[in-house]
């Protein structure tokens, strides 16, 4: 047995560990707790940062839900201003309409009244050329009743003028 090479090694072995076994262990659960650490410090931080995004999700679903809230509330209220619109646009072109055709109404019987001015005043014109003609033709054949005529439109006058004055 200690010739034999296996039961040499076999001793160093176990020697080696006898020897540097404690400072090798220390070492080497030293690094083992600090690697242990280290990843316990990585799953705290995970952990954390996952429930930073998963309020971050719920902050961004509820904002979400608020913008399409307010998003159909005001094409709600759009609507609304739309309809009210479109019937006060409705109202003011019945009412333009309305003074148009008032306007228009009033023009025409403007203008009917002038042209029954016109027809008057061309009608009065008429009778008083035929009257004259009349008259010049009376009072040419009849002198008396030139005479006649002018006697009484002498005595009428101071009364005529009386009348104007007043």
């Amino acid at each position: 047995m200690l010739h034999e090479p296996r039961f040499w090694s076999s001793l160093a072995f176990v020697l080696f560990f006898v020897i540097f076994g404690r400072k090798l262990w220390a070492v080497i659960t030293s690094k083992l707790d600090e690697r242990a650490d280290e990843i316990r410090k990585n799953l705290d931080e995970a952990t954390r940062l996952r429930r930073e995004a998963e309020q971050m999700l719920e902050d961004s679903k509820r904002d979400l839900k608020h913008a399409q809230e307010e998003a159909q509330q005001l094409i709600a209220s759009s609507s609304l201003e739309a309809q009210n619109l479109r019937a006060q646009a409705e109202r003011d072109v019945d009412d333009m309409v309305a003074r148009h055709e008032k306007m228009a109404r009033e023009r025409i019987h403007v203008a009917e009244q002038m042209a029954l001015r016109d027809i008057r005043e061309q009608a009065t014109a008429l009778a008083l050329a035929a009257a004259k003609d009349i008259l010049r033709q009376q009072i040419t054949e009849d002198t008396d009743l030139a005479h006649k005529l002018i006697t009484d439109g002498l005595k009428q006058l101071p009364q005529a003028l009386g009348d104007k004055a007043a």
